[in-house]
């Protein structure tokens, strides 16, 4: 593409209404455009990439056997009430009606429409297995829509669906899709870890992300600093030291006014880790009093899987009321409400918990004296805490989720009545496997990962060209005829070219090349009268000098 007379600008000055890296380069870089919050336009530079990030998801969804279909996005609501997912998803779908008062959705997600296409086709276990997908936008009301495209309303997202008749067939389709991720991935050159994840409201029996390693990652990834352990901290684990001193005898002491885990552990001068605290918590209407050690926090999500809750909240005086415990001095020991017991806690011993009365606590308490209900994994992990796989200290980065593997099972075939007739002609549940990656969120993690003061730094793989040639001088006849000539020929050759022979200063030229992170600069100057041409690599602060009759055979090699 000629820039002379081309829809193309950059902007000078940071955009001021984006808090990211890659939400300012790219609006700078004029390939987004913010019309709504949440809402992005794509302009031509931007497109190209988004274009190309897309055909790199096609040919490695293509060369798994996975075949390419396109659902609508107004969806009857009536569709997602099969799941029970217009209860699930909530606020978050955008709702309307049409003229005759027939309630819509635009859709946030698909299962719902591809069990549908599977269930027109499958009859027989001879029609198994297969995989659908494909790249379409969805629509989700985020309540606080930022970060450029990462967080977003409008998106585009690969979605596809994997049908099999048994666990086997379902676990090979699952690693036939892992393998065809890490291959797009390795092809866009990101720096990504696969975690083990929560599978929320999609449900299904295992859940891995795909996260990009990047600072303004809304996700915490939990990593070992010796194996290759890595999970979402909503479902990380850990080991426990076991404290293996002896059992001292429990006392109740006077705590007054200390109602703080760390003004009790400050007033018997002890660390905050040898005491355990009380969360009274609202679970579906029911007080159910967690009980963690003194500096964690608790996981609300592993504690819903836990209890199979709907809902969890902080419990009202009203809920607190029909128990005796005391906020502030809230403890196990005789405690006449439902109590959920962190799993740490059985291997800690002689710690301080509250004693159901005001200004009071034990010391020296132990599991032995008390009475739960229920024990399990309830808390987020923290720097520091042992690997569950190796038992060395794990390590905190965040993350930018990119791509997403479900096993789902049978939640939407049992929904749906998906089944096919086996080999002895009884009826089974297919199993379903969902695997999802979103093209912006992909876009803006290469740009977090790869940019520098002068703007974004594009992997060849994905820049909107491959090599622009910066004409300084355009009234110079043999500059601008050596210009046209080496841009006709790479693209005779399929190179993606960008010339830049506007009407502008070369400094203002090199900048906008820098900015918009074009792979390799071709400069056409003064030393074309000694059949030379000047060469920069976008991640190289060093030029060289090409022969002009060379400058063909150095392009095709530096691309490969």
């Amino acid at each position: 593409m000629k820039l002379k007379g081309s829809y193309f600008f950059t902007l000078r000055e940071d955009a001021k209404d984006e808090e990211s890296i890659s939400g300012n380069l790219l609006v700078r870089a004029g390939m987004i455009k913010k019309v709504g919050a949440g809402i992005y336009m794509y302009l031509p530079l931007g497109l190209k990439v988004i274009d190309k990030i897309k055909k790199i998801i096609k040919e490695e969804m293509d060369k798994t056997g996975a075949q390419e279909l396109l659902m609508p996005s107004l969806i009857p609501s009536e569709i997602y009430d099969v799941a029970n997912r217009n209860e699930l998803l909530g606020q978050s779908m955008f709702h309307l009606n049409d003229r005759f008062q027939k309630p819509y959705v635009l859709g946030p997600t698909h299962e719902e429409l591809f069990t549908m296409a599977a269930k027109y086709m499958i009859n027989s276990y001879k029609d198994l297995p297969f995989t659908l997908y494909q790249q379409a936008d969805k629509f989700r009301d985020e309540p606080r829509p930022r970060y450029g495209l990462v967080r977003v309303r409008e998106f585009t997202m690969k979605d596809a669906y994997s049908f099999d008749k048994d666990e086997e067939g379902l676990d090979k389709s699952y690693h036939v899709m892992k393998d065809a991720y890490n291959k797009i991935f390795d092809r866009m050159h990101i720096d990504y870890k696969i975690v083990k994840a929560d599978t929320g409201v999609m449900g299904g029996s295992l859940s891995e992300e795909y996260q990009a390693v990047t600072d303004i990652g809304e996700d915490i990834l939990v990593l070992c600093e010796h194996c290759d352990y890595a999970s979402n901290i909503e479902v990380s684990k850990m080991n426990y030291s076991d404290d293996l001193s002896e059992e001292l005898k429990l006392e109740l002491v006077e705590t007054k006014n200390q109602e703080s885990i760390i003004d009790v552990a400050n007033y018997l001068n002890i660390d905050s880790k040898k005491t355990v605290k009380a969360l009274l918590m609202n679970v579906d209407n029911e007080l159910v009093v967690f009980f963690v050690r003194g500096d964690r926090e608790l996981n609300l999500i592993k504690c819903s899987k836990l209890l199979n809750a709907k809902e969890i909240t902080f419990a009202n005086d009203e809920l607190i009321s029909t128990s005796n415990a005391v906020a502030g001095f809230t403890g196990p020991i005789n405690l006449n409400a439902k109590i959920v017991i962190d799993e740490e806690i059985l291997h800690m011993k002689n710690f301080v918990v509250g004693a159901n009365k005001k200004d009071y606590h034990y010391i020296n308490c132990n599991v032995k004296d008390f009475k739960y209900d229920l024990v399990g994994d309830i808390i987020n992990v923290k720097e520091g805490d042992l690997c569950p796989v190796c038992n060395n200290h794990l390590y905190f980065k965040k993350g930018i989720e990119i791509g997403n593997i479900f096993k789902l099972g049978t939640k939407y075939s049992k929904a749906f009545n998906l089944t096919y007739l086996d080999e002895e002609n009884n009826s089974k549940d297919v199993l379903m496997g969902c695997y999802g990656m979103g093209a912006g969120r992909i876009l803006a993690s290469i740009i977090e990962q790869n940019n520098d003061e002068y703007g974004i730094i594009f992997p060849k793989e994905v820049a909107p060209y491959q090599v622009c040639i910066v004409l300084i001088d355009n009234k110079d006849k043999l500059q601008e005829s050596i210009s046209e000539s080496i841009y006709n020929k790479l693209q005779d050759k399929g190179i993606e070219v960008l010339l830049d022979n506007r009407d502008e200063r070369p400094g203002i030229k090199f900048k906008d090349m820098d900015l918009i992170g074009i792979p390799l600069r071709i400069t056409i100057g003064k030393k074309v009268n000694d059949n030379l041409v000047e060469v920069k690599e976008r991640n190289n602060k060093d030029n060289k000098e090409i022969n002009i009759n060379e400058i063909e055979e150095y392009v095709i090699n530096y691309l490969k």
